[in-house]
């Protein structure tokens, strides 16, 4: 509806594409987030683990830390489709599919927080 609306004027059309590439880049940010956080988890783990302090759950440290970077580039991914199906695909089709995302998501984020110990 709001694609109707604002596509019939050529500032309308701007403001779609500025928010599809909003879309986009919060698509971006997640993954960038997801690779580094993934990245300074792994590091972390290397350096504990050649250091060898004792007492530490290193394995655990890393699910944790794996687990809430997953967790985090989830929410993005969720934001980013919510933005796109709301303001340029608001269809009956559109909206099932983003509540399916949504609800796949949503599953995926209980089963990484639960599998990491994530309270």
């Amino acid at each position: 509806m709001l694609f109707n609306i604002i596509s019939r004027s050529e500032l309308g059309n701007a403001i779609l594409v500025w928010i599809e590439y909003a879309a986009l880049l919060i698509e971006i940010l997640a993954v960038a987030i997801i690779v580094i956080a993934i990245i300074v988890a792994l590091a972390r783990y290397l350096f504990r683990y050649a250091t060898r302090r004792t007492g530490d759950d290193l394995y655990h440290q890393l699910k944790v830390s794996l687990g809430k970077a997953l967790l985090l580039g989830l929410e993005f991914l969720v934001a980013a489709d919510i933005i796109r199906t709301v303001a340029l695909e608001a269809t009956l089709e559109s909206v099932i599919v983003l509540g399916l995302l949504v609800l796949i998501r949503t599953f995926l984020s209980w089963a990484l927080a639960l599998a990491a110990g994530i309270t």
